[in-house]
């Protein structure tokens, strides 16, 4: 990633998750210094401010089970838009969510970018748990289960059509960091998709830098690149107790520092997304100030 213009995009979506709150996430992620941070680093640092989301209380739940999948489809593909004119404008998109859901937005709109090239986008995705589910096998109905499922094509056509084809990444170019939390028919989906899963037992094994090369190696063979989505559910949560969805047993905060060091070292990273803070979950806004640091990481700030 060579670029020095970052255009920052909030994405307030909770309408995905099973709990209120990760909508204040990208206020959160401001408050703790995001842009004055980044601007520090030398980037130039463009706020484009928040992407138009529905309200659950305005918006009918719909079917169990993908509960506001109409909502969830308007805003990602609003979402979308704004990613791909800020990519086409040269400028690395660093997206605030949000549920996890707006994953399929981003991945979207970087994927439109480069597909206009003739080129493909890979994807590194740190999370606690898949989000490799479907309608069919979810057991909740909440979308922020199932956004990895869509950019590859399985799940509901209004998200993983979003621009009009599909898959938005192949399969073969995703790598999954951090898993410790995988529901039991949703294993099948990332058992057979071809996809590439790295476990916590996986780091606990070979160690986190192992982890990290082979998922830079993986997504960025043959591709342009590679879009990062970092859900803070990843990080243990003693480091992160600010998330939606925490699970004990994470990636601790050296980790995932070392994770974004590498990442950014690598020069292939094109995009970043944030998401899953919930401040009313927080602890003195702990949780989105870490985000903020590991953003600088992955966008240059080191040590020395």
């Amino acid at each position: 990633m060579k670029q020095s213009h970052i255009a920052i995009i909030g994405a307030p979506m909770d309408l995905g998750a099973g709990r209120r709150g990760v909508d204040m996430g990208p206020s959160a992620i401001r408050l703790a210094g995001l842009n004055e941070k980044l601007a520090a680093l030398g980037y130039e640092v463009e706020d484009l401010g928040n992407v138009i989301v529905d309200q659950p209380e305005s918006a009918p739940v719909g079917k169990t089970e993908a509960r506001y999948l109409p909502q969830i489809a308007h805003t990602c593909t609003r979402l979308a838009a704004m990613v791909e004119k800020a990519a086409d404008n040269g400028r690395v998109p660093v997206v605030l969510g949000g549920d996890h859901s707006v994953a399929v937005g981003t991945v979207s709109g970087m994927a439109r970018h480069f597909r206009k090239a003739q080129l493909k986008l890979g994807l590194i995705w740190i999370d606690a748990h898949a989000d490799m589910n479907t309608p069919s096998t979810s057991p909740s109905g909440n979308v922020h289960g199932m956004p990895l499922a869509c950019c590859i094509g399985l799940g509901p056509r209004e998200l993983t059509h979003i621009g009009g084809y599909a898959p938005q990444i192949e399969a073969g170019s995703v790598a999954l960091i951090g898993l410790r939390s995988v529901d039991d028919i949703e294993r099948f989906n990332v058992r057979g998709a071809g996809v590439h899963p790295f476990t916590m037992r996986d780091i606990d094994e070979r160690g986190l830098p192992a982890v990290i090369r082979e998922a830079i190696a993986i997504v960025s063979a043959g591709t342009a690149g590679f879009h990062l989505s970092l859900d803070m559910d990843a990080v243990d949560p003693d480091e992160a107790p600010g998330v939606g969805t925490p699970v004990r047993g994470g990636i601790t905060y050296r980790e995932a520092h070392t994770a974004m060091e590498m990442i950014c070292d690598s020069g292939r990273m094109t995009s970043l997304e944030i998401v899953e803070v919930n401040p009313v979950l927080d602890q003195a806004n702990r949780t989105a100030q870490l985000a903020v640091e590991l953003a600088t990481s992955a966008l240059g700030k080191r040590i020395l």
